[in-house]
């Protein structure tokens, strides 16, 4: 079976959107699916993974989430997609992001192919959550009507939560269209392993000190900027802990709010992680946070956290709640609930490192890339019928 995915992102970038992209495909491809992606100009080539790129109509780097800027890539990504829907002569478009999914609705009418769309969330809570659009514009309506319209075009639609899935639902997408396929992780890659002491000396981590680690996107909306408070707040003003901060972009930005706040000595930014560094980096960690503020979309972070057996300390989000249920420290979204969290799971490590054995069965269980993979494989094939 062929498949055709388009995904107007930079891909590959070492962040949630793009691990998931890489994972579906991946495990796609294991069950015997052929898989061409067509993508934006900049990001990194993957091995074993055919990818087609748009022609670059500028040289400056690809900003994440919405921006004028994609906007133009977009226009330029298009007439490939559909070159290489002539071309490939797919079973199936698969469309990521709302706009893959747009672009995917053409070449599929053009083929006479089904359309299929991964869900990972909100176009228009993205872009009021990136500032790309106020509450207040007057453009946040025509928006609303675009992203609606996209929705009810594909045949079968995957949504990365339950708190997904029921947002289409009320949207009025049939139910047989939704097809639940959660963020997931491989956990052969991030499985339980003792932490790396030249790792952390290499980094000028205190030592004989509890570490905190965050892994993901810098930005307000992630809930960066809650951490940095949390980390000022009394609760943990005085604690030992350290606090391992990995991700990108805005990095002098976080730093400096991390000097102004006082806790820049407590505090340490590695910037970006290659994907493939990333089980070492969390492995010199005693507990994991997920501080995110956006509930429209996934929190893929939460997997790799969950599948090394690590105590996490999360935002009470439906997504959060929908992964870790009781297996983890759900705190309400401000400064002083988050360092309360971090409190609890600091001085109670024992306790949830045990509960933590639970995230990575549950990982095991229902959250690998091949269990996506089948749910995905089964839905394609019902599409393709006869096409096959």
């Amino acid at each position: 079976m062929r498949v055709l995915a388009i995904a107007p992102t930079g891909f590959f970038a070492d962040y949630g959107c793009h691990v998931r992209i890489w994972g579906q495909l991946r495990a796609l491809q294991r069950l015997g699916c052929e898989v061409r992606l067509v993508t934006y100009p900049a990001g990194r080539d993957i091995p074993d993974l055919t990818i087609v790129r748009a022609p670059p109509p500028f040289s400056r780097s690809i900003p994440i989430g919405s921006s004028r800027r994609k906007i133009l890539l977009d226009l330029f990504l298009a007439p490939v997609a559909l070159a290489q829907a002539l071309r490939f002569r797919p079973h199936i478009v698969h469309g990521y992001l709302h706009e893959g999914a747009l672009m995917g609705h053409i070449a599929a009418r053009l083929l006479r192919a089904p359309l299929t769309f991964d869900y990972q969330g909100s176009l228009t809570a993205e872009m009021l959550a990136h500032r790309f659009l106020t509450p207040n514009s007057t453009l946040l309506p025509a928006w609303t009507r675009l992203e609606q319209w996209i929705e009810r075009q594909p045949l079968a639609i995957f949504p990365s939560s339950a708190a997904s899935a029921a947002r289409l639902s009320d949207a009025g997408i049939p139910a047989t269209r939704i097809h639940l396929a959660p963020d997931s992780v491989d956990p052969d890659m991030f499985r339980p392993q003792p932490p790396n002491p030249a790792l952390r000396r290499r980094l000028g981590l205190p030592e004989k000190r509890p570490l905190v680690v965050y892994l993901g996107l810098l930005a307000p909306y992630q809930g960066v900027d809650l951490l940095l408070e949390a980390i000022a707040h009394p609760l943990l003003r005085d604690h030992p802990a350290h606090f391992l901060i990995m991700g990108f972009p805005f990095l002098e930005r976080y730093r400096h709010l991390a000097a102004k706040l006082g806790v820049a000595h407590r505090v340490h930014f590695t910037g970006a992680i290659p994907y493939i560094e990333a089980p070492r980096h969390l492995a010199l960690g005693q507990v994991a946070v997920a501080p995110k503020l956006l509930t429209s979309e996934g929190s893929g972070k939460l997997l790799p956290y969950m599948s090394m057996a690590l105590p996490v300390v999360a935002t009470d989000t439906p997504v959060h709640r929908e992964y870790l249920a009781e297996d983890a420290v759900l705190t309400p979204i401000s400064a002083e609930g988050l360092a309360s969290g971090l409190f609890e799971a600091l001085n109670h490590r024992p306790y949830w490192a045990e509960r933590a054995k639970r995230l990575r069965q549950r990982v095991l269980q229902q959250y690998t890339w091949r269990h996506v993979a089948q749910v995905m494989d089964a839905a394609f094939r019902s599409l393709a019928g006869a096409r096959l």
